[in-house]
């Protein structure tokens, strides 16, 4: 926890700018008052800056993920909520959490240019980037349905981090068969999604595309890169999902 230190207290001292800057003046307030500013020790790629991004990203976004149709749901809210309660946060981040999804529902929140700051902040890691759109996923899909501006919005965010249209479609296979996996649902069917092989693919093909994946969603490699590592739970959950797939195909072979 301890970028939430260094950003809370502005005991080294760092505020981003730019839009991301503005989103944590707004959810964080008055702790940001004493005239904190960018020591040089934070540029670009900082351990800790990129955590306090990701962190402040994740549920400003999805926030405006909720409200891509026009209403947030309960399951939506829940979905947040089950993200802090992984994250296992104190009270206080908590609250910073909820002030930034409450912030992400406004109607001029400036989607792309936080993103672009985002994109700009994680320093080319793009495995933290694929895992912060798997986030997003997640809550569009939260309340049992995928609406068509839930689904366009997601596009959208994807298309501004730099995934193709059918990496996204991945990634709605992805998520989509982890939810089935978690409540013990998933089919064979799935499982390959999930792997983004197809039935008939030699256990060669199966093999790397599991091992691919288990590298990107790998919780210490995500962790080094700048995700919070409150969220690791998140990441060992994934690479538990990806697992029950690839064991699922390798009994059906």
């Amino acid at each position: 926890m301890a970028w939430w230190g260094t950003f809370i207290g502005g005991t080294l001292g760092y505020v981003f700018g730019g839009p991301l800057g503005a989103i944590i003046g707004a959810a964080l307030g008055g702790n940001l008052d004493r005239g904190i500013k960018m020591g040089d020790q934070f540029d670009v790629g900082n351990q800790e800056r990129v955590q306090a991004a990701f962190f402040t990203t994740t549920f400003s976004v999805m926030g405006h993920v909720a409200k891509a149709d026009g209403h947030v749901s309960k399951q939506e809210i829940a979905s947040a909520q089950n993200i802090m309660t992984q994250m296992q946060l104190s009270a206080q981040q908590r609250k910073a959490a909820i002030k930034l999804f409450d912030h992400g529902k406004s109607d001029d929140f400036p989607l792309h240019d936080v993103l672009q700051q985002f994109k700009k902040e994680c320093h080319g890691r793009r495995n933290l980037i694929q895992m912060f759109v798997e986030i997003q996923i997640a809550t569009a899909l939260s309340d049992g349905k995928l609406d068509a501006s839930e689904k366009k919005i997601i596009y959208t965010i994807g298309e501004i981090l730099g995934f193709a249209r059918s990496q996204i479609d991945h990634l709605f296979n992805i998520v989509g068969g982890a939810e089935a996996s978690s409540s013990d649902r998933l089919t064979l069917s799935q499982a390959y999604k999930i792997l983004g092989v197809k039935k008939g693919s030699s256990e060669t093909e199966i093999k790397k595309a599991y091992r691919r994946l288990m590298s990107q969603h790998h919780p210490d490699k995500l962790v080094s890169k700048g995700l919070p590592d409150e969220m690791i739970q998140l990441a060992t959950e994934k690479t538990q999902e990806i697992r029950k797939a690839y064991d699922l195909i390798k009994k059906s072979l």
